[in-house]
């Protein structure tokens, strides 16, 4: 799929030293979540695949030589303790006004601590993500002052990336690729990020990402009897 190329004024092309990225992951309360799942999962399994959805794309994060740390933006207890248990800082959603307000606040957070931070919005819902991809995706993001990633649909966003001195400045939510845009970040147009762009939000968008093939415990989920989909993909691994 192509997407139109257009360029932002405030964001010229500037090579800079490789870096390492703080990663922000919003996560809301895991009996909320992937609400759009309902035709492939009941309502006690899409807690669970939405954790392991988060437990999948953190561990990826982590394991990616471009990521010093992940902090994940999260009330939820149960998610807060199988995220913390993989290396990922817990920064409770204090402003509870959605997912912009919590990106911003995990963004200040890192920052409160360390200024100079580049730090990068990623959703929870990547099940399928390579470490390499993710790397690809954050080296191409870092010439610039702002960029991002759009998903596997062409219209939303999966990776939104500031680099130090710049505000993550978040525009997630329906269109949010043509927010980004007019925002002023610039897309990156780098190809082979499938996993990067590849969220899960339907029962097509999981089969998509069982295509590409899934982490270890989006697979583990779906062996224990979590939704009716084709299961020959699950646990191809990173």
């Amino acid at each position: 799929m192509r997407m139109d190329q257009e360029f932002a004024t405030d964001t010229e092309p500037v090579p800079v030293p490789a870096r390492l990225w703080s990663l922000v992951v919003p996560l809301k309360p895991l009996a909320l979540a992937k609400s759009r799942l309902a035709g492939a999962a009941d309502d006690k399994v899409r807690p669970r695949l939405a954790l392991a959805f988060a437990q999948d794309t953190v561990a990826a994060a982590l394991a990616c030589p471009a990521v010093r740390d992940v902090a994940v933006v999260t009330d939820d207890p149960t998610a807060a303790a199988g995220l913390s248990a993989l290396g990922a800082r817990i920064v409770p959603d204090s402003p509870a006004a959605g997912l912009n307000a919590a990106l911003a606040h995990g963004a200040e957070t890192v920052r409160a601590g360390r200024p100079s931070a580049a730090v990068a919005a990623l959703n929870a819902d990547l099940p399928a993500l390579r470490t390499a991809e993710l790397a690809r995706a954050l080296a191409a993001a870092s010439v610039f002052t702002r960029a991002f990633l759009t998903d596997a649909a062409g219209i939303g966003t999966t990776l939104l990336c500031a680099r130090p001195g710049a505000e993550l400045r978040p525009a997630f939510g329906g269109p949010s690729r043509l927010a980004h845009l007019a925002s002023g970040a610039m897309e990156i147009m780098s190809g082979g990020l499938d996993s990067v762009r590849q969220d899960v939000d339907t029962g097509e968008d999981l089969a998509a990402a069982l295509a590409l093939g899934v982490g270890r415990y989006t697979a583990a989920r779906l062996a224990a009897g979590a939704p009716a989909v084709p299961r020959k993909h699950a646990g191809q691994g990173h």
